[in-house]
């Protein structure tokens, strides 16, 4: 018995700091946006405009590999569109979360890869806010993309 009443002093006494805050829908709309032209330039094959899309030092995580800065992940996706060729890029938010001054989004994507096969999975992505002498907006810090496993 004693050890179940330490253990909650002690969690009260040290409380675990960091808690999601779900986001307004205001925000929720802003990083859809930034979604949609995610997959508008994606299935563009504009990897310059997906790139433009992320932080100079984002990364990005994928089943081929870790890409870090924007010249990196431009390089893997314009290499992804000559490998692969792919097409109907669809990214959907389930849950964005506040996370200090950032935005953390958890969904998936789906793709269609050289014509026929369809593809989809997970994604986490980190926005960032950065300020211009005119507005603010968010752009991509982090993402990760997985693969959705098989049944």
């Amino acid at each position: 018995m004693l050890l179940p009443t330490f253990a909650q002093e002690k969690e009260e006494a040290n409380p675990f700091p960091f808690h999601a805050i779900a986001a307004s829908p205001q925000i929720v709309q802003q990083l859809e946006a930034i979604n949609l032209k995610f997959d508008e330039a994606f299935n563009k094959h504009d990897a310059t405009a997906v790139g433009a899309l992320y932080i100079p030092n984002a990364v990005q995580v994928t089943p081929a590999g870790t890409f870090s800065g924007r010249e990196a992940i431009e390089g893997y996706v314009r290499d992804l569109f000559q490998r692969h060729n792919p097409t109907d890029r669809i990214t959907k938010i389930s849950y964005v979360y506040a996370m200090g001054g950032d935005m953390c989004a958890i969904g998936g994507w789906t793709v269609t890869i050289d014509g026929t096969n369809k593809f989809g999975g997970y994604l986490v992505n980190v926005y960032t806010p950065v300020y211009t002498t005119a507005d603010a907006t968010w752009k991509l810090r982090a993402s990760v993309f997985k693969y959705q496993a098989g049944p």
